[in-house]
Parts: C-alpha cells; structure tokens; sequence
C-alpha cells in the first residue's frame, strides 16, 4: 500500500497527514539506506496514531523502539531500527540529549517559563522532550540537533538567568508529580459522568465538550458521550486538563458507582 492510501485509511488530514508521512519516510530511510532513523518527539496522541499508521503498514514492533530519555517520559520519538541493530543496543543511537538548567530558585520558574524561553529562541516544539522543572534548575530532553546550539547561547528563561550544562539520562532529576485525589459517586461510568467529576462541571457541560471533539481518552480523541471508562483510564481534555480513573468501587444503594480520580494538577 502506498503512503497516500495509507494516511487515506487512517483519515489523516492537516498536520496530523504531515507529520505521519514524515514518520513514514522515517521507517522507510532505515530500511532502503539500513541506518537508523528517528522522528521528532512525538505527543502522546501522535505517539498513539503512529502506532496506528506503523501496524496498517506492516511494520514489525521488532523494527523500532520509543524513546524519551527515561522510562516513562511522556513525549517520545520512534527510532527505527536497521537489520543489523538489535533492540537492545538501540540505545547507543539515540539522537536524545539531557541538558540541565540552573537558576536562583527565588524565580521559582515553571514549565511555562522554559518552553517559552526555547520557542522563543526559535527551537520548536518537536526539538523538545519533557521538561522536569525542580526548585533550582530544570532537566531538558532535547534533540542533538539542537543541543549544542543551547549549551553555547541559552543564558536566560523569564527574568531568571540560568547556567546550562550537558548531563547522563541516569542523573535526571523527576520532580513530584502534583496530583489531587477525587472521591465520587456517579450515576455510571459513561464518560460523560465522570468528566463532569474530573472536570469540575455539570454533566451537560461535559457532554458538549465530549461531543466537540476536544476529550481524549488514552491519548485518542472521542466524541462519545456514552463511551464507557474502566479503571486505569486517563482522560484529557485542552484546556482543562487531565485525570486518571484510578479506582472503580461498588455500587450504592441508591445505584451510584463509587470511584476515586486522580487529578493532574
């Protein structure tokens, strides 16, 4: 199957059929040329269509590993891997660089604060992994494309100046994931229930912004008010952020499911 018919299938338009057919170009560099080759860093809901385009072309999950500088990280690139690279040594080609930024922790600066500083410099978003803000410095994921170009001119983020040095992936610093936890009962587990919950709105509220297309859940768009969520689930919305279905209780006798959240804050 061709590129074209095969973003076709996917119902891939806009950004998201550009993006695909460079990861396409990806899979095929390593295979025509037999060297690695690597995307950009990828969202997770593009990690999740990528998946989705790489099993509609029949490309084995032995020819590619995600990446992200840790176990874990959240935006990750796709290497994909030539005939004579196992899996295990894919590491050793990762185009991944760890970077450390350090600054007065009286600026007490945020995500935010970094991003905007990098974009600011002209680095776009796919150059960047995630960012692990900390009380005194932040650790960056980034592409060795750009790595050097930051370690000799990024000097300031917000009014804060900051010294930058190169670090090992093994010396990251992971900041203490701030969530709170959400105790309810709700009338099902239709995703529109618990969104209202999660997100802090009447359930009508929550079915309009299901239904306009603005909801994910695990990293896919859905537009059904009606989908049912299972413990373990994650849903995301832009602009209100996230929340993870994290237990699913009994029943009360009034016929309300008890559930907790866990609310990314």
């Amino acid at each position: 199957m061709d590129k074209a018919k095969l973003l076709d299938r996917l119902g891939a338009t806009g950004e998201d059929r550009l993006l695909l057919a460079k990861v396409l170009d990806r899979a095929e560099q390593a295979e025509s040329r037999n060297i690695p080759a690597a995307t950009d860093f990828l969202s997770p809901q593009q990690q999740i269509q990528t998946l989705d385009l790489l099993r509609l072309a029949g490309v084995p999950e032995t020819g590619y590993v995600r990446l992200g500088g840790y176990d874990g990280a959240e935006r990750q690139l796709f290497l994909f891997l030539p005939d004579w690279l196992d899996r295990s040594d894919a590491d050793s080609q990762s185009p991944i660089r760890c970077l450390r930024a350090s600054f007065r922790a009286e600026y007490a600066l945020s995500h935010r604060d970094f991003l905007g500083s990098l974009m600011g410099m002209g680095i776009v978003r796919e150059k960047i992994g995630d960012i692990l803000v900390g009380p005194a410095s932040a650790d960056i994921i980034v592409l060795d494309t750009v790595a050097e170009f930051l370690l000799q001119s990024w000097d300031s983020a917000g009014r804060a100046k900051l010294a930058v040095s190169a670090i090992d992936a093994r010396d990251l610093h992971f900041p203490e994931v701030q969530c709170q936890e959400v105790r309810d009962t709700v009338s099902s587990l239709r995703l529109d229930a618990v969104a209202s919950t999660g997100f802090k709105m009447a359930r009508g509220k929550a079915a309009e912004l299901i239904s306009s297309g603005r909801v994910q859940v695990n990293w896919r768009e859905c537009a059904k008010p009606d989908k049912l969520l299972s413990a373990g689930d994650t849903v995301s919305a832009r602009g209100f952020g996230k929340f993870e279905l994290a237990e699913v209780g009994g029943v009360t006798r009034k016929g309300r499911t008890s559930i907790v959240l866990k609310r990314y804050v």
